[in-house]
């Protein structure tokens, strides 16, 4: 199973650590214990992540930092596969990133709900790659 770590899943949704914390402490999303430190487990972050993408929060996130041109660090949220090709989510902080892709290079990026991954964005083009 996928963990993060609370400065890792800050970043993923584009918020601060204590933002993070305050969401763990209000029960709004699920964390674990994992050698003595405290994770989101990285479906309970996709899933959380949908749910910032349908009713944004954006006061509480650093979208205003990000360019359209810069890599978008995010957690995959769904991946729909066929023979040939795969459909990837990703939400990255407030924003929510589709790919269209060749279903071998979804299968050898490891792509799943909850997989940190990056989105490149070029013109109309998002490219997918693992950090």
């Amino acid at each position: 199973m996928t963990t993060y770590r609370i400065a890792e899943a800050a970043e993923l949704l584009g918020v601060s650590d204590d933002t993070l914390r305050r969401w763990l402490d209000a029960g709004r999303l699920e964390s674990a214990r994992e050698d003595g430190r405290t994770v989101v487990p990285g479906a309970a972050l996709a899933a959380f992540a949908q749910t910032l993408a349908e009713h944004p929060d954006r006061d509480a996130t650093r979208a205003s930092a990000v360019s359209a041109r810069n890599r978008l660090a995010g957690i995959v949220t769904k991946v729909t596969k066929d023979t040939v090709m795969a459909q990837v989510e990703l939400i990255c902080g407030p924003y929510r990133m589709v790919s269209l892709m060749s279903a071998e290079a979804a299968d050898e990026l490891g792509l799943e709900p909850g997989v940190r991954a990056i989105a490149s964005v070029k013109s109309t083009n998002v490219v997918v790659e693992r950090p």
